[in-house]
């Protein structure tokens, strides 16, 4: 799969540090993967999930680090590309105000 942005992901390093390996191993799996569907993904990622916002587009939510942060990312499929939209702390995520801006 295309990342689209890997220096998206190292900002988020920088800006969480206990998060920078985790995201660099997220990028590494993820561009060496070929996922054709969200079974496909949770082949290797189990824990990932769809989530419907408020546009009614889906995007689909990684657990990064043991659950302490998420990354919200738009997959497409067909064209074997992923976009990192967002990445924040579990406590973040579980106010919900992000599914507004997308």
């Amino acid at each position: 799969m295309r990342v689209i942005s890997r220096k998206q992901l190292n900002d988020w390093g920088k800006k969480f540090p206990d998060a920078a390996e985790s995201l660099k191993a997220w990028l590494r799996n993820a561009r060496g993967a070929t996922w054709e569907t969200i079974a496909d993904l949770r082949g290797t990622y189990p824990h990932a999930d769809p989530v419907e916002v408020q546009s009614g587009k889906i995007v689909v939510v990684f657990n990064v680090r043991g659950n302490r942060y998420r990354l919200i990312t738009a997959i497409h499929y067909n064209r074997q590309v992923i976009y990192t939209l967002r990445f924040m702390t579990h406590a973040e995520y579980s106010k919900d105000r992000w599914k507004e801006s997308l």
